[in-house]
């Protein structure tokens, strides 16, 4: 894992722990009604970079549609798919939603190619903007089951004061690992400090009831999160 990598570069130990898994999924009647229609679409938007892992061959090795990203990791994956990306959006829905390109939409015909069960946010805009909104569900999340070993561990860890952080790069993410863990050990979790990109994430959680303190990244990009960790043991020191 690249976070972890780049953690372990600046001196930290590091323990995963996955909350969710993901698999793919095919939309079957939407996948049937792109056939030969790809041109027609005004922009098409990948949403993610497991978008483009299990969605890029939607496109068809042509170079001649006008594609958009959420996020650099996004346009990164797309990029090293060989396609050129026309359009990339900050981190997160509302930074694409604020580029100029997708300002003026009517009757315009917009493809998401997207994860199931995520947020609304993108596809509810560009329809209020007048575009006709197209979505493609290619992959889905689902909550990861950890073994009591690998949970044992997790409690060891803090049991010898050596799980200081948990990283969640998403909602989902952290929801899902609230969920998860036995109740000894999610009182556990309100003892280390939560890495997150971004206060959004960092309000969902405090309503799901976590009041453990926040370390806000400015984005869930690795080196932003690593900045971020950084940062405070600065302080901290």
């Amino acid at each position: 894992m690249p976070l972890c990598r780049l953690l372990e570069a600046q001196g930290a130990s590091t323990l995963r722990l996955p909350a969710i898994e993901i698999k793919p999924c095919a939309d079957r009647h939407a996948l049937a009604a792109l056939a030969g229609a790809l041109d027609t679409f005004e922009f098409i938007v990948f949403t993610s970079a497991n978008a483009v892992r299990f969605g890029s061959a939607l496109l068809e090795q042509r170079r001649d549609l006008t594609l958009a990203a959420i996020g650099p990791a996004t346009a990164r994956a797309l990029n090293e798919s060989g396609y050129q990306v026309a359009v990339v959006g900050g981190f997160d829905s509302e930074a694409l939603l604020a580029h100029p390109s997708l300002k003026n939409l009517s009757a315009r015909r917009i493809l998401l190619i997207k994860g199931a069960n995520g947020r609304q946010l993108l596809e509810q805009q560009l329809t209020r903007r007048g575009a006709h909104v197209f979505g493609v569900d290619v992959y889905q999340r689902a909550p990861a089951t950890p073994s009591a070993a690998a949970l044992a561990v997790v409690q060891a860890e803090f049991a010898a004061g050596r799980l200081q952080v948990i990283t969640a790069t998403s909602l989902e993410i952290g929801s899902h690992l609230l969920d998860m863990v036995p109740g000894e050990l999610r009182a556990q979790f309100e003892t280390a400090r939560w890495l997150v990109p971004g206060e959004r994430i960092a309000a969902g959680l405090r309503a799901r009831g976590l009041a453990a303190p926040m370390l806000t990244a400015a984005s869930a990009e690795d080196q932003d999160l690593v900045a971020a960790l950084l940062r405070w043991r600065s302080s901290e020191s």
